[in-house]
């Protein structure tokens, strides 16, 4: 708007200070020329009683908000104000406990409303700045692993859960509660026999089928406490370094105990050494295997190692001896039964939940991995967003939001099945692998 079109209706609005349709339209002309001062002095007892209509209060205590003037401002907000504009008058106004309020009530009633600006300043604090003249750390590299270090390399911590948060896998439950759990909770039956409490545990299969969820779900299970090591913190580019992170690793769990120490992807430091031309790749495997032979010894009772891998054929064959990881366990992809159940928790508390036909996802996701259907679940979420965005409201999970879903998403343990098969039928040392064949016979996949 001009100038001249500008004073014409600020003239007319003087002769006429009740009439709201003019105010309107002048408030948001100065607003749009950022004269927010000036569109804040119209607003007198008559022009104030002229904006009885929520839409008309809204944009007075937009124009108050601009100039400084969040309590006069929230004083004119209708009942339902925009949520953007309540919660920042109530910011500026000093009222962050008000502020954060409101702000939940509304994500709660209305998660469309969800709004990330919003959030970071409701999460905005002070904090203080260390000035030039503050103390400097000083970092001297390839120093000695100690205890601390041994901390810092394990990942942090995690809420401990058992075999409830497991779904399926009830052989291989059954077989760690009578080999694992069992020993834990009967310390003193074990001892009389002379059975060991702790020792090693190799989980394998296909990527993605709980390998990891279930090392966590023992350690909760046996109440013992879960160190998970980070791999590519325990190898280190100096000489002997490795070596001694992992020494401090081992001697960290055997003063928590009881502790479960659990390795993911195992072949990283446990490699065939005849495969390997790095002499320090060799170190590590042989200090490892040093390592785990403490189990033999009464000071290590209480402390077991788990570890996972994709591939049990790259691992050196030494760590199959007796007293090392002797017992290993074949993690499958889930049966329809197991799918069920992994469905079930994975759409725990979600809206719709209980809507939807798990059973009928179930049947149609054969040879899926829990990961694949953690995604399928995940791109069915995904429609459920989008659409609960276009309507502005919360829109539940639907059916049709999975057969969706299952048309983008395909298993990803076919694979893996392929190349077990070859390694099961022709390099079945000991029957080792065993439980891959028959698993593939009664999938009719041998």
């Amino acid at each position: 708007m001009d100038d001249s079109t500008l004073d014409g209706l600020r003239t007319a609005l003087q002769a006429q200070p009740s009439n709201a349709a003019l105010l309107r339209l002048v408030l948001r002309a100065l607003l749009d020329r950022e004269e927010a001062q000036s569109a804040a002095e119209l607003l007198t007892g008559p022009a104030l009683e002229a904006l009885a209509a929520p839409e008309d209060r809204l944009l007075a205590a937009e124009v108050l908000g601009a100039t400084g003037d969040p309590e006069r401002a929230l004083g004119l907000l209708p009942a339902d104000p925009p949520l953007a504009l309540h919660v920042g008058l109530l910011l500026d106004a000093g009222r962050r406990e008000d502020a954060a309020r409101t702000y939940r009530a509304a994500v709660s009633a209305n998660p469309t409303l969800e709004d990330a600006d919003l959030a970071a300043r409701l999460g905005a604090r002070e904090r203080a700045v260390a000035g030039p003249g503050g103390s400097k750390l000083r970092v001297i590299a390839n120093d000695d692993t100690d205890a601390t270090e041994a901390m810092r390399l394990v990942l942090p911590s995690e809420p401990p859960i058992d075999f409830s948060h497991v779904g399926g896998l009830s052989e291989v439950k059954e077989q760690i509660r009578k080999r694992i759990i069992l020993p834990f909770e009967k310390p003193t039956l074990f001892q009389r026999f002379r059975k060991r409490v702790g020792g090693g545990i190799l989980l394998y299969g296909p990527p993605g089928c709980g390998k990891t969820l279930l090392a966590r779900a023992t350690a909760g299970e046996c109440h013992a406490q879960f160190l998970s090591v980070a791999i590519s913190d325990v190898l280190d580019m100096y000489i002997g370094e490795s070596e001694r992170k992992l020494h401090a690793l081992f001697e960290k769990a055997r003063q928590s105990r009881p502790s479960v120490l659990f390795f993911d992807e195992l072949e990283a430091l446990a490699g065939r050494r005849q495969y390997t031309r790095e002499a320090s790749s060799s170190k590590l495997v042989s200090q490892f295997l040093s390592e785990m032979d403490g189990f033999q010894q009464s000071a290590n009772q209480g402390l077991l190692v788990l570890a996972a891998t994709n591939v049990p054929w790259a691992i050196d064959p030494a760590f199959r001896r007796p007293g090392r990881f002797d017992r290993t366990l074949f993690v499958p992809p889930p049966d329809e039964k197991a799918r069920a159940s992994i469905l079930g928790i994975l759409l725990k508390d979600r809206p719709g939940a209980a809507e939807v036909d798990g059973d009928a996802v179930a049947r149609r996701t054969s040879g899926f991995s829990g990961a694949d259907l953690g995604a399928v679940v995940e791109a069915a979420a995904d429609r459920a967003i989008a659409r609960s965005l276009q309507a502005g409201t919360e829109s539940a999970l639907r059916d049709e939001d999975f057969r969706e879903a299952l048309t983008e998403v395909k298993p990803t343990a076919m694979e893996w099945l392929t190349t077990a098969r070859n390694y099961a039928r022709y390099a079945n040392e000991a029957g080792q692998y065993d439980e891959v064949l028959a698993f593939l016979r009664e999938h009719g996949r041998a």
